[in-house]
């Protein structure tokens, strides 16, 4: 049966060490972008928004230039019967067809002027959606260029890191691979606290390399020795002596 090696602390906090030295270079590069990546992410999830406004807008006044024409064929509609109750009239025989055709003469009148006032009203609406759609088109123009812009700032950053980011990321998960998985657990729970990512610091100057805050003698002493895993009481930090930060 194979025995497994057993890593001193020395060795697993120079594994750690080695580690966010890699993951803080990549933490460079994602500086380096900035909110870039999200900016471009949040601007082509608005465009498509206003696309979708753009489109519904677009729908309703067909919508309603469709209604405009239905109203347009009443009105055609009712003038033709207008007409032909009026050659009727002449002919009527009696009070009750007279009164009976100019009864549908003014109801169709009424239909035409109904159907006018709905033309009217559509017009209206369709003047006051055109508004809307014409600003949402200039609004997507303007950040359609926005993002033209941002898109090129990024695509050039990534063009000059690509290279290196990847390295890095290879060489992350070779490192990751001969960390111990509890201490690896809590380094990438540490790395979570904190914007700039440190979970593992030096002692600079007698204070922690992280939040700054004095190391007593005696605790450095132990960071020293190597004997166990010592974090900074005030942040929380996994700390090194300053000489395994400097070895190569």
């Amino acid at each position: 049966m194979a025995t497994v090696k057993e890593y001193s602390v020395e060795e697993k906090l120079a594994s750690l060490y080695n580690l966010q030295k890699i993951e803080s270079k990549l933490d460079e590069i994602s500086v380096l972008k900035g909110e870039l990546p999200i900016e471009v992410r949040d601007l082509e999830d608005e465009i498509q928004g206003l696309h979708a406004r753009e489109t519904r807008f677009e729908e309703e006044i067909n919508g309603i230039n469709e209604f405009i024409e239905q109203k347009k064929q009443t009105i055609t509609q009712s003038q033709d019967l207008v007409k032909k109750y009026e050659k009727q009239s002449d002919n009527v025989k009696n009070n009750r067809e007279y009164e009976a055709i100019n009864k549908e003469i003014e109801m169709q009148t009424l239909e035409v002027k109904l159907a006018e006032r709905h033309i009217k009203d559509a017009n209206e609406e369709i003047q006051e959606k055109a508004r809307a759609l014409e600003g949402i088109k200039k609004t997507i123009g303007a950040k359609d260029a926005n993002l033209k812009v941002k898109k090129a700032e990024l695509d050039k950053i990534i063009a000059e890191t690509e290279k290196e980011e990847n390295e890095l990321q290879a060489l992350s998960c070779k490192a990751r691979a001969a960390v111990d998985s509890r201490l690896l657990t809590s380094y990438d729970r540490i790395r979570k606290n904190f914007r700039n990512g440190l979970a593992v610091v030096s002692v600079l100057r007698d204070a922690c390399g992280g939040c700054f805050n004095a190391i007593p003698p005696q605790r450095q002493s132990e960071i020293r020795q190597h004997k166990k895993i010592i974090v900074c009481e005030n942040c929380g930090r996994i700390l090194v002596d300053e000489e395994m930060a400097t070895a190569k």
